[in-house]
């Protein structure tokens, strides 16, 4: 018998419990707003009612029995799923939990070079040795593609033992690879197959979309529901298929996620979920019918490349997500990180990134035509007033790194701080990375080379805003004080 999809169980237990006129002796201590006033009247009584602690009647995110319980088996069965938890850590947690799920120290995970630092960040807890497949590169774009079957193929062939493989899909840019023969050849061979599937929650509502991660038979994904769902900032669903044990899983989790979850977070989950499955068709239709019309107008500008399926090479461009509207600029004479400022600072137009070389205008259920029709005018004027020869422009976006040591191993050694200047040629002990997207340009382990250097500089430069290093201002690098 299938669930009730108009069903929102965390919703409805709180709103029962309003009517209850509970006297809070409990956390947090604001009690209900009235211990905050300020709060109160910045974020209205209708929020503060809410921000409650776990009791009884509305369940236990560390241990659901009811509510919660309930409301995760009906978003399982929405996407498709064998098992679905809700996460309060925004999807960096499901990312870390699938890797700390399917790896322990010393175990190694076939990924792209091109994860998220969420998905380092987890070897450096677990100890996993991470086993990179390079992704293939589009020159023109300046931007790394989906991994080539072929190179997932290799490298399961020369790491038999690894325990799992990683795939972004889609790509911040909407590229994604061939989940499903990676899915098939990874489980030929023993291996979990993990989906970092932040950009694709609206692949499971309409399916004018490429594969999703359940579909393709993958073991577990990671779906920031925030992102194209429509749910509060930090929420996210952890999917799971038949082969993985959910209440392990749990405990995985819980090690650690906090024990204060927010039912704000929780309660936003369970009504976008509802309002998708009853009606994602309608509204995934709505935002591929403006990002193909913005699609177009864009590229009848002159100079900008708002690309989109035409990419599709049937390998390391498998398909595309046809809602993304990723534009690159570098042939207007302007990084994308510039336009990105100037759409803001002149404009008041505020887009999901820029980069060297590309913008993205993140485009989802909340976008309205006039909203569209301001964009694709602000982008003309920009090329009419800021546009200029794209000579002397770097192109490159990925630098292949060179992996000397394990993250977790360089993260912890004994390290000491050097000049950037002067940092080619030892071994990195932290992060470097434009944030957004989150894609670290050095990640513990790796080798620092000239290109590499020439790039952040070039970042800086052009105002990306980078983050993951212990100098702030990013004019000294952390090393290991004893190099290869």
């Amino acid at each position: 018998m299938p669930l009730d999809q108009n069903k929102a169980p965390i919703y409805e237990a709180l709103e029962k419990f309003k009517e209850m006129r509970v006297v809070p002796f409990d956390v947090p201590g604001h009690k209900r707003g009235r211990g905050n006033a300020e709060l109160t009247r910045f974020l209205g009584k209708s929020c503060m009612d809410v921000d409650v602690n776990s009791m009884k009647p509305l369940d236990n995110l560390c241990h659901p029995v009811s509510v919660i319980k309930e409301a995760e088996e009906i978003a399982a069965e929405a996407f498709s799923a064998a098992n679905a938890f809700f996460m309060v850590g925004g999807t960096t947690s499901a990312v870390q939990s699938m890797i700390m799920y399917a790896c322990k120290s010393g175990d190694k995970i076939i990924m792209p070079r091109n994860v998220h630092r969420s998905a380092i960040n987890a070897l450096i807890i677990c100890d996993a040795i991470p086993v990179y497949v390079n992704p293939d590169v589009n020159n023109k774009l300046g931007i790394a593609l989906g991994m080539s079957l072929s190179d997932v193929e290799k490298a399961i062939e020369e790491n038999p033992d690894a325990k799992a493989v990683l795939v972004n899909n889609p790509t911040y840019y909407g590229i994604c690879s061939d989940l499903k023969r990676i899915t098939e050849l990874a489980h030929s061979k023993g291996m979990l197959v993990l989906v970092d599937e932040a950009h694709g929650t609206h692949f499971y509502f309409n399916d004018r979309f490429p594969i999703t991660a359940m579909a393709a038979g993958a073991d577990m994904a990671s779906v920031s529901m925030h992102k194209s769902g429509g749910s509060l900032t930090q929420s996210s669903f952890l999917l799971m298929g038949k082969r993985i044990n959910p209440d392990y899983m749990r405990q995985i989790i819980n090690l650690t996620q906090t024990t204060s979850a927010s039912y704000l977070l929780l309660t936003s989950l369970d009504i976008s979920r509802k309002r998708l499955a009853l009606n994602g068709k309608e509204i995934f239709d709505k935002t591929i019918e403006m990002a193909e019309y913005a699609r177009s107008e864009i590229n009848s500008i002159g100079g900008y490349y708002a690309f989109s399926k035409e990419l599709v090479n049937g390998d390391s461009i498998f398909d595309f997500d046809i809602s993304k509207l990723s534009v690159h600029t570098l042939t207007v004479g302007l990084a994308g990180i510039e336009v990105y400022d100037l759409l803001r600072d002149e404009y008041d137009i505020q887009i999901e990134f820029g980069d060297i070389g590309n913008i993205l205008a993140y485009l989802s259920v909340g976008d309205r035509e006039r909203d569209i029709e301001r964009l694709i005018s602000a982008l003309s004027e920009i090329r009419r007033r800021f546009g200029k020869e794209g000579s002397g422009m770097l192109t490159q976006e990925y630098i292949t790194p060179v992996v000397a040591k394990a993250p977790r191993m360089a993260f912890y050694a004994d390290k000491r701080a050097v000049s950037l200047d002067e940092a080619a040629g030892h071994i990195c002990t932290e992060f470097v990375m434009c944030y957004p997207p989150g894609i670290p340009i050095l990640a513990p382990g790796e080798l620092i080379t000239a290109d590499i250097i020439e790039y952040i500089k070039y970042a800086k430069e052009k105002g990306c805003q980078m983050t993951g290093t212990e100098d702030i201002n990013i004019k000294k690098l952390n090393v290991l004080k004893e190099d290869i």
